[in-house]
């Protein structure tokens, strides 16, 4: 049987390693870490498990990223400093992609007139708040809840309301959507339509698959938004994404 160590979530032992390496003077302070694939194959551990890592330390303020740099050492660590470990964006993403997807199925078999109305002027909100340079993303929030309410299931609202509750309360899930918003990526109409479509046709199934598609392209924007590379490396993969999806709704 694992022992309870090898059940941690691995960017937390990572992130432990990245401090202690800090807290022994191997980085001074404004050197660059080594860059993510050299992370990941030293520590045989994945991208995106680096990325997280690095974020932990980014939250306390023990290093700074520099979107197509890498990341800096900003200070080194005290007796005091221990990363947080909330919950990250990589692992809400994914709690939502498994939640919303069945809530999107259930809301397939429950959803009204109404529903769909309300959801069809969302996703007109969020078309406009993506031509707004200083819009906000609460269109996205407000399409999502509505399918929640759309379940006619109380506990089945509150548990995805909160999800959404902690991508602006937990500072690792905060900091990197911030940061998918600097890199430009935003919520895809392409695949809010779909999800509406499916609802409209009251599909379950396509309504699953619809939702399920939306938020596997969210992780991506996720891992574009922290690729040491050039922003328009971002907003060209972003816009790949929207023309398959217009692609797939065509």
């Amino acid at each position: 049987m694992a022992n309870a160590k090898s059940n941690d979530r691995l960017y937390q032992d990572l992130a432990r390693s990245l401090l202690e390496e800090l807290a022994s003077g191997r980085y001074p302070v404004g050197t660059r870490l080594p860059a993510e694939r050299d992370l990941a194959l030293r520590y045989d551990v994945s991208r995106p498990t680096v990325r997280e890592a690095i974020i932990a330390l980014e939250v306390q303020g023990l290093v700074e990223v520099r979107i197509g740099s890498g990341a800096y050492v900003k200070r080194l660590p005290g007796d005091e400093d221990r990363p947080g470990f909330n919950v990250t964006a990589f692992e809400l993403t994914e709690a939502r992609l498994l939640f919303e997807g069945e809530a999107a199925a259930l809301a397939a078999t429950q959803v009204n007139d109404a529903d769909i109305a309300e959801i069809e002027v969302l996703v007109q909100r969020i078309a406009e708040e993506n031509q707004d340079p200083n819009g906000t993303e609460s269109a996205d929030r407000e399409f999502h809840l509505a399918i929640a309410r759309a379940t006619r299931n109380v506990a089945v609202y509150n548990a995805i309301e909160h999800l959404w509750d902690l991508r602006a309360t937990s500072p690792e899930a905060a900091l990197l959507h911030e940061k998918a918003r600097h890199a430009q990526i935003k919520p895809v109409v392409e695949e809010h339509s779909a999800v509406l479509e499916a609802l409209r046709a009251r599909d379950p199934n396509a309504a699953r698959a619809a939702m399920r598609a939306h938020l596997a392209a969210v992780l991506d924007g996720l891992l574009f938004a922290t690729e040491e590379r050039a922003l328009a490396e971002a907003r060209k993969a972003t816009q790949a994404k929207r023309e398959r999806y217009s692609r797939a709704t065509a």
